[in-house]
């Protein structure tokens, strides 16, 4: 049996970008043993979508030495490297210090993928071109994650996450109150979803302290793979550019999401439940709240067959 490994850092949004890669390699590969070396917490949703066969963390004290010129190098990770017959790196290693290591760890057909991402198409398609070294070419760049359960959606409950990597993407939390009691007044049944992750732990507890209602409940920084379950028996999703979007998406949960600064032709996940709202300024406060909420009304119509203004406008 032929070992791959798929080496990936970043943050959840940079990983979930890759996974049409990691997918077109275990379509090519069926029968291959492929293992992903990045955060444990987040290539887990590799594993669990049965991408990888395994994972294994990168936050490991002894590989720091692969990123040092010249340093006498571990005997279980030049084992564990020279193990591989493919390995594909997708590591910041600007001056190819990395690289040489692992090569002299006896890594085999090394590929190196940068992880910088350009403004010339979809991330998702630049991250699968060094795959094309290998003769595969990425068609959809769209990712999909599969938690174990069968997906069954709650119609009464919206997933919303008002946080992201930058302050610059995030909508003004005034607005974000005022979506959440609209959607809460406008059905009697409605649940929200409330997601929030190490960076967003004041926005959530602010709305959640001037949102004090029993339909309003909270995933504070739960596992990946937990919130992936959570997340995909949503009826729909509300956030910015980041992560947890990318998620909620790959799980195929619609989603609607509010980009500003960030291009998303570039950063937005490109699956086909995907609505998109952007200003013409480009900026957060250029989207307004009823631009919100008749995006939320138009998909409600969708899924009911109803003609004519939503309740949620009413």
């Amino acid at each position: 049996m032929s070992r791959i490994l798929v080496i990936r850092g970043g943050a959840i949004g940079d990983f979930i970008l890759t996974v049409p890669a990691l997918r077109l390699l275990r379509e090519a590969f069926p029968s291959s043993h492929i293992q992903v070396l990045g955060y444990k917490h987040i290539v887990a949703l590799a594993e669990m979508s049965r991408y990888a066969n395994a994972t294994r963390s990168i936050e490991y004290a002894p590989l720091s030495s692969f990123f040092s010129n010249g340093a006498q190098l571990p005997t279980e990770l030049v084992t564990y490297f020279g193990s591989f017959q493919q390995v594909i790196s997708y590591l910041f290693d600007p001056d190819n210090i990395f690289a040489a290591n692992l090569r002299q760890a006896g890594a085999r057909n090394l590929i190196v993928g940068s992880p910088k991402i350009t403004d010339q198409e979809h991330a998702a398609r630049q991250l699968a071109r060094p795959l094309e070294q290998l003769a595969l070419y990425l068609e959809d760049p769209a990712a999909i994650l599969s938690p174990p359960a069968p997906r069954e959606p709650d119609p009464s409950l919206i997933a919303i996450h008002p946080g992201s990597g930058g302050e610059a993407k995030n909508w003004p939390l005034s607005r974000w109150i005022a979506v959440v009691e609209a959607l809460l007044s406008a059905d009697s049944n409605r649940r929200i979803l409330l997601i929030g992750g190490e960076a967003d732990v004041a926005r959530v507890n602010r709305l959640r302290a001037i949102l004090p209602n029993e339909r309003v409940q909270c995933a504070q920084s739960l596992p990946l793979v937990e919130l992936a379950a959570r997340l995909q028996n949503c009826s729909l999703f509300l956030g910015h550019d980041s992560g947890i979007s990318h998620l909620a998406a790959a799980v195929g949960t619609p989603s609607i999401l509010l980009f500003g600064p960030t291009d998303p032709a570039i950063w937005a996940p490109a699956n086909q439940n995907v609505k998109v709202l952007r200003a013409p300024d480009l900026t957060m406060n250029g989207i307004e709240t009823l631009q919100v909420l008749t995006a939320v009304g138009e998909f409600a119509m969708g899924q009911s067959g109803r003609k004519g203004p939503s309740h949620i406008m009413s």
